[in-house]
């Protein structure tokens, strides 16, 4: 077999081109060198923390043995897979996944939009900048500092809340520890500390907003409801479907360092989430491999669950991730 050579071959025409381009992709390389430095540092640090240890996610499928290693220890399969999938457990701590990731997403999102829309249309700067910092600063604060906050106001012994229960007559209620109120103190709390955040983010996106448009409105003699509707949101909406598809990939993650500090033996059966049972069965009980099997499904679902929303995204609202 022979290969055509000549100059006017095509194999030639496609060598030629595949080195102009290479040629100019180079010199935007050089010219733009400055800022691929700039980016290097986190390009590292998602090979070698992301991406590298995506090599050794093939424990999942082994029985995995530190002594043995990765490459020796016995392939199983999906043995692991299965293991957790017909667990006595897999429905609760699906549900109670399920059940924390969605309330927090459809009770919180509305109302960091509203928050953000009432800073944005207030008048008043100080006002705005006294709210807007009150309740950005729970962000900062650790779980572990918002458990002692939740113990000054829950306390079943001298708690606020059960203060005021106890003066008009009623039975001190132990919120911490009791299944019928464990969910409710979880989902308000992340939705208490969390909110100030993406306030910030919608407000940003307000802030973008070209003033000409409110200027327009009211020219035309648009009421402040009418231009929340017609301006504000459609204004925003990109950013919450990125922010939505979003959360969308991270649903069966339902805030691990929370439920870890919140919750004990008494809750179990409505606090315990996935990553709580994955801590417990894969690190403390040293079952790295079933630990790994759990994260990829955990993957794997939040991968499907973006392409699914962003798919919906675009049809719906005209807007999507990718």
């Amino acid at each position: 077999m022979t290969i055509d050579y000549h100059p006017n071959s095509n194999f030639n025409k496609r060598l030629v081109t595949f080195k102009i381009r290479s040629s100019k992709l180079l010199n935007i390389m050089w010219r733009q060198r400055w800022i691929y430095l700039l980016i290097l540092p986190t390009v590292i640090y998602f090979l070698v923390f992301k991406y590298g240890p995506l090599w050794n996610a093939q424990i999942a499928f082994r029985d995995f043995k530190p002594l043995l290693g990765v490459f020796d220890s016995p392939w199983v399969g999906f043995k692991h897979f299965e293991a957790f999938v017909t667990s006595f457990y897999f429905n609760q701590l699906i549900g109670n996944t399920l059940i924390f990731s969605v309330a927090k997403l459809i009770l919180g999102m509305p109302l960091a939009i509203l928050c953000a829309i009432a800073l944005h249309e207030t008048w008043l700067k100080r006002f705005r900048t006294f709210v807007q910092t009150t309740i950005y600063l729970p962000h900062f604060l650790s779980w572990v500092i918002m458990f002692g906050v939740l113990l000054v106001v829950l306390s079943p012994g001298n708690g606020l809340v059960n203060d005021v229960i106890k003066r008009f007559g009623g039975e001190p209620i132990p919120f911490l520890t009791s299944p019928a109120h464990f969910r409710w103190v979880v989902i308000l709390s992340d939705i208490w500390k969390e909110t100030g955040w993406s306030t910030i983010l919608y407000l940003a996106a307000l802030l973008g907003i070209s003033p000409e448009l409110y200027e327009a409105a009211a020219v035309d003699s648009a009421t402040p409801i009418q231009r929340i509707w017609y301006i504000s949101l459609p204004g925003i909406l990109p950013v919450i479907m990125l922010i939505t598809l979003l959360r969308m990939g991270h649903i069966l993650e339902a805030g691990f360092n929370q439920i870890f500090v919140l919750y004990s033996v008494p809750v179990y059966s409505v606090g315990d989430i996935i990553d709580t049972w994955v801590y417990r069965q894969g690190v403390l009980q040293f079952q790295f491999s079933l630990a790994t099997a759990v994260g990829f499904f955990k993957g794997v679902i939040g991968l499907v669950l973006i392409l699914i929303a962003n798919k919906i995204a675009k049809r719906v609202a005209q807007q999507g991730l990718f």
